[in-house]
């Protein structure tokens, strides 16, 4: 079989060509969050931030049809912009435009770390998908703990922009709030990026030439994984 960089169609080039396509994309992305933190930053007044945060969601999941992209994906991204605008809007309190992602990463910081106990690391899951490999991955222990040490990367950013934004919110600081989350899909994409990079360093040059034990695809406790 092929080097472990290389076991799926596209390697580490396929990685790498889809992260610079999320960065690329996250500009995009990150619009309604921005335009409304800045608008509340400069007018104080909630309902013009919302119109613009609101006007500028509507024009990205036009911009996304135009672009052909995925109508699901497209949808998706204007309902959480609509969730956000909801809350703000019924609460009156601006903070809350950003309550689903902080929920988001909340979740998130729960669930990884049962997802790593049973051998399930998100970014290899996520490398699979984009490289056409799906899970097969799994079968192989070298690649399994390599991908664990990568996902680690991925959460301790994780678990950093959680730090910071948890207090903003409690203390109701909307527009540092707003800040931290424009970057927070940046430095997700960046936590990928170098997670994969370690993923590469702990593979090394290993090759799963031989048979692997259908036992080994058990997902194995997190001690033992990143072993």
């Amino acid at each position: 079989m092929a080097p472990a960089a290389d076991l799926a169609p596209g390697g580490a080039d396929a990685v790498r060509t889809a992260v610079r396509k999320r960065l690329r994309s996250t500009l995009i992305d990150v619009t309604p969050v921005f335009g409304f933190t800045l608008t509340f930053a400069l007018t104080h007044q909630l309902g013009v931030a919302l119109t613009l945060a609101l006007t500028t969601g509507a024009g990205v999941f036009l911009l996304r049809l135009v672009r052909r992209e995925p109508v699901r994906q497209a949808l998706v991204f204007l309902a959480v912009v609509c969730v956000q605008g909801v809350l703000a809007a019924r609460t009156g309190d601006a903070v809350n435009f950003f309550l689903p992602h902080l929920v988001l990463h909340g979740v998130m910081t729960v669930v990884t770390p049962v997802l790593l106990w049973f051998g399930w690391p998100p970014l290899g899951v996520l490398v699979g998908l984009i490289t056409g490999e799906g899970t097969s991955w799994r079968r192989c222990t070298v690649r399994r703990r390599a991908f664990v040490k990568g996902h680690l990367v991925v959460y301790a950013g994780n678990l950093l922009t959680l730090s910071v934004q948890l207090p903003l919110f409690l203390s109701g600081q909307a527009v540092a709030l707003g800040t931290v989350d424009v970057f927070g899909p940046l430095v997700l994409a960046l936590g990928a990026l170098l997670g994969w990079r370690v993923h590469l360093r702990a593979v090394g040059t290993h090759r799963c030439d031989t048979p692997v034990d259908p036992g080994l695809a058990l997902s194995p406790p997190l001690e033992r994984t990143v072993r």
